[in-house]
């Protein structure tokens, strides 16, 4: 999916390191590494082609600041150091490939979605470098910084008053998201946003930071801390833990499937006993139910196959057997998992991701 091969080119730029003893390793092998043992930096390897264009991006608009950037568990940026960290896994092909086969996505791993999550954390370290958040202006925007951060957020698809910039309504999650997606809307190259939020009140904001970033062009920020939280090389877990964690952490939680929607599509009459069972229709279709239920909500994968697992077992616990024509069935069952889906984001669900 990256529109230019900087996974390609990571092979054949100098100053790259030689591929790593582990990356012939297979799954279980690899599992059992520590974080510590990958020995990676970022710019030894594909991710240096980002941070040069971020640098890039920050110095058009005039902003002295580069974020310092390390490998870690997760994409974050601390607060109080104005730097950011990145995923380990986008430090290889072959960990793109592990994260890819546990969490069923690689955040980050494509050209688009990587530079947006760049601009999105180079907005929190920008605050952060520059204090932004300290003035009563930022204050009247975006809200209270100190504002406890939640462990899960309620969105609201329909809200103006905020933009729209990574998945997940994520500006909705806290102040400081509010900042970071406002920032990364207004950094990106080519963005029309006077046009795309005429009207809406989430505007303000982004003439808000328009100004604000105007007043800082060419400013030396008074936070230059290059310290790094969490770095992989201080970290003795392993990958096995890391994913049983993962895993569990954007895991579905919620106990009933809707029966009712299920008798729409299935039945257990025994005049449909001849037809295929509703678990194993749904087993074929789960990819690309999945995928297309990810589009139109923003939800992790992974969480939506665990929708379709819980759907797939309560199918077999009730005998089901598909009852209507194919095509049909899976555009309801689509339909159905989607509704599910928002069911659970609207429960109050949404982790906080980064």
């Amino acid at each position: 999916m990256p529109s230019r091969s900087a996974r390609t080119t990571g092979s054949r730029r100098s100053g790259r390191a030689a591929q790593p003893v582990w990356a012939s390793y297979d799954d279980e092998r690899l599992l059992d590494l520590r974080f510590c043992d990958l020995r990676i930096e970022p710019a030894q390897t594909r991710m240096s082609d980002y941070m040069e264009r971020l640098y890039d991006e920050l110095a058009r608009r005039g902003i002295r600041h580069r974020p310092h950037m390390w490998f870690s568990s997760e994409w974050f940026s601390p607060d109080g150091v104005p730097g950011i960290a990145l995923p380990f896994y986008l430090g290889h092909e072959r960990l793109m490939r592990l994260e890819k086969k546990k969490m069923l996505e690689v955040e980050g791993g494509a050209d688009r979605a990587c530079m947006r999550i760049l601009r999105h954390e180079a907005g929190h370290a920008i605050c952060t470098a520059y204090r932004l958040h300290y003035r009563a202006s930022w204050r009247k925007h975006f809200g209270r910084f100190s504002k406890p951060y939640p462990d899960s957020y309620r969105p609201n698809p329909n809200s103006r008053h905020h933009v729209v910039h990574l998945n997940r309504w994520y500006a909705q999650a806290h102040p400081a998201e509010d900042f970071a997606e406002t920032f990364a809307v207004w950094l990106r190259p080519g963005s029309r946003w006077r046009q795309s939020y005429r009207g809406w009140p989430a505007l303000r904001k982004l003439e808000f930071v328009e100004e604000l970033m105007r007043d800082l062009a060419g400013a030396t920020p008074p936070v230059r801390t290059r310290r790094r939280i969490e770095p992989i090389s201080e970290l003795r877990t392993t990958l096995r833990e890391h994913y049983k964690a993962k895993r569990l952490r954007y895991g579905s939680d919620w106990p009933d499937v809707l029966d009712r929607d299920l008798y729409r599509i299935f039945s257990n009459d025994k005049r449909y006993a001849s037809n295929p069972s509703a678990a194993s229709f749904l087993r074929r279709e789960q990819r690309t139910i999945r995928e297309h239920v990810s589009r139109w909500t923003g939800t992790y994968q992974y969480t939506i196959d665990q929708v379709l697992r819980d759907t797939i077992d309560r199918c077999r616990e009730l005998k089901l057997r598909l009852a209507i024509d194919e095509d049909e069935a899976r555009m309801q069952a689509t339909l159905m998992i989607t509704v599910q889906t928002m069911n659970y984001i609207h429960g109050g669900h949404h982790r906080i991701l980064l």
